[in-house]
């Protein structure tokens, strides 16, 4: 399993308003149009899941797997050619001070892994940021 690990950010906002927005990945349809579309297209969000397409994978979801208030949200990859673990992983360190860190976990043989390894890595680090800059309390 390779795992890629993200810069811890800082959110000035409770870990309960993150953990409210980031489990339910509607509240996200909110706040799309900040995501650029030259990266990702055709988002659509449920309840437990997010699809999305991204060049040059194609169609993604992620299926919301484990949910743990304040904490983590955890999610799985579907439609790919291996399997993708996701956590967004939430720490308090004051009323309006989270730290958000992402995880990638992934199933890559030693080719792939040398292939997709720096653009994951940079995926994951935009991911953060762009969760760090969300206004969670008018979410």
């Amino acid at each position: 399993m390779t795992e890629f690990v993200s810069d811890v950010k800082t959110i000035l906002h409770s870990d309960a308003d993150v953990y409210r927005v980031l489990s339910d990945p509607r509240n996200l349809e909110k706040v799309k149009d900040q995501i650029p579309e030259d990266q990702i297209r055709d988002l659509s969000f449920d309840e437990d899941s997010i699809s999305f397409s991204v060049t040059p994978i194609g169609s993604v979801r992620f299926l919301l797997t484990e949910r743990e208030p304040n904490k983590v949200v955890k999610l799985k990859s579907e439609k790919l050619p291996f399997d993708v673990f996701l956590w967004i992983q939430l720490v308090a360190k004051g009323e309006k001070d989270t730290r958000l860190r992402l995880t990638l976990r992934a199933e890559l043989n030693p080719f792939l892994r040398g292939m997709v390894e720096k653009p994951m890595k940079e995926m994951l680090e935009k991911m953060s940021e762009a969760l760090s800059r969300l206004p969670y309390d008018r979410i």
